[in-house]
């Protein structure tokens, strides 16, 4: 395996320690003769473990080493598969040499026999790794939408009768859905790194899988909503979105629904903590020149007076020297029209005691939400609005009271459960539900 993976050049820049690399250096003490038999067993069978934990991680079955080898090229970003990403592989490129070299190591690298080492310890791991029957989990315990991405992706490498079928499959997947983590996620959080400029992606897993129509009414609200976006990811000109509005609406829900309905078409969402908007900047920088549409995500926005992270997002969305990138917009939700709190002395443009200007303070704070050339009211429903919203869950959990019946209860429960909103008729909804036997 150690001479196969010595003639990569584009995909080559493998940290020593991964599973990879590591699997060649136990098949070249093999050969070499150099270790014992029982050393290298406990090496391999810690590399085995290494497999079954990222196919645990992502749900892999059936033949794990070739799923692990799809997973190492997705995830691989270097100058070809980032280009592939934005144009997909261009004809005659003098790139596409150098990449099917490697190509035709990974080749080799799936059909690889490790029949020899086996018998000569002893041991079958690699031949139950080629045959792996993996016990059923739930979907939130891992992100669904990947494992299947790199299965289907691994069963078409593996049936390539040559390099160059291989090279068009890689190379269509690179073009369809991306490469690294942003190619096979939908949305990401993000971690500051001490003492460096760059932030690191955390993706979230367990998304919410809502759609739009799970959110019952506000089809004025969403209808606004989806043009925006759909104006973003087809490259035409849309605006940064501010969702305020009655806590429990729906305003969140619309976002993640959003980029479930988006995700195939490139959009992506990284969500931004209040504290994190000094890292904005960099957050930008990473991911400006990528060939996908990102959402930046910002839940719940207010700001207290003393709070000034505000002048960080007023600087990024439309005040800063640097033109915002056209693939990055950014949609907030808030209960708070303005955003930012604001007082009665502020409608006053004279402060009796020292004379200052208050209307100047009064512009400082609405000159953010200036900023966000769509915003959308999502009001509390009517009495008879949060009733047909009830009803209308209900029956999708298949709650068997009539239409009457359900009513009464929906109001009984609201009197009990913070008012009326979208979130109570869930909750109720979600109760009844569960008490039916």
């Amino acid at each position: 395996m150690n001479h196969i993976l010595s003639k990569l050049i584009m995909y080559g820049s493998m940290p020593q320690d991964s599973i990879l690399m590591q699997l060649a250096q136990i098949c070249g003490d093999f050969e070499a003769g150099t270790c014992d038999e029982s050393e290298l067993t406990t090496r391999i069978y810690s590399q085995i473990k290494r497999i079954l934990m990222v196919a645990t991680d992502y749900g892999f079955n059936n033949n794990l080493w070739q799923n692990y080898l799809t997973f190492v090229l997705i995830m691989d970003e270097n100058p070809f598969t980032l280009t592939c990403e934005k144009q997909g592989a261009s004809e005659g490129a003098s790139a596409n040499v150098f990449a099917k070299n490697d190509f035709q190591a990974f080749y080799d690298l799936f059909h690889y026999d490790f029949s020899r080492i086996e018998e000569a310890l002893g041991i079958d791991c690699f031949s139950q790794l080629s045959n792996y029957r993996a016990i059923q989990k739930p979907e939130l315990m891992y992100n669904k939408n990947v494992s299947e991405k790199v299965q289907t992706l691994s069963e078409k490498l593996a049936a390539a009768p040559d390099v160059d079928t291989f090279f068009d499959a890689i190379t269509g997947f690179y073009k369809d859905y991306g490469v690294g983590m942003f190619g096979l996620n939908k949305a990401f959080r993000i971690h500051t790194i001490e003492g460096q400029s760059r932030v690191e992606f955390q993706p979230i897993n367990n998304m919410d899988l809502v759609m739009l129509d799970d959110l019952v009414g506000y089809e004025i609200q969403k209808k606004k909503l989806v043009d925006n976006t759909r104006a973003f990811v087809e490259g035409r000109k849309a605006n940064n979105a501010l969702l305020f509005g009655d806590s429990g609406t729906g305003k969140s829900t619309s976002i993640k629904a959003i980029v479930n309905e988006f995700y195939d078409q490139g959009l992506r969402m990284i969500e931004i903590y209040k504290h994190q908007f000094a890292s904005l900047s960099n957050v930008i920088a990473q991911i400006k020149n990528r060939n996908y549409k990102f959402i930046i995500y910002m839940d719940d926005l207010s700001f207290e007076e003393f709070e000034i992270e505000y002048k960080f997002l007023k600087a990024v969305i439309e005040g800063g020297v640097e033109t915002k990138p056209e693939n990055i917009l950014i949609y907030a939700t808030s209960n708070r029209r303005h955003l930012i709190k604001e007082t009665w002395n502020d409608r006053s443009d004279v402060q009796v005691d020292n004379g200052m200007h208050r209307s100047d303070t009064m512009e400082e704070k609405l000159s953010l939400v200036h900023r966000f050339g769509v915003t959308i009211n999502y009001s509390k429903p009517t009495q008879k609005e949060y009733f047909q919203i009830a009803i209308e869950l209900c029956r999708r959990l298949g709650v068997k009271l009539s239409d009457e019946e359900i009513c009464a209860e929906a109001n009984k429960w609201e009197l009990s459960h913070g008012g009326i909103s979208g979130r109570t008729a869930q909750q109720f909804a979600n109760y009844l539900s569960g008490q039916q036997l």
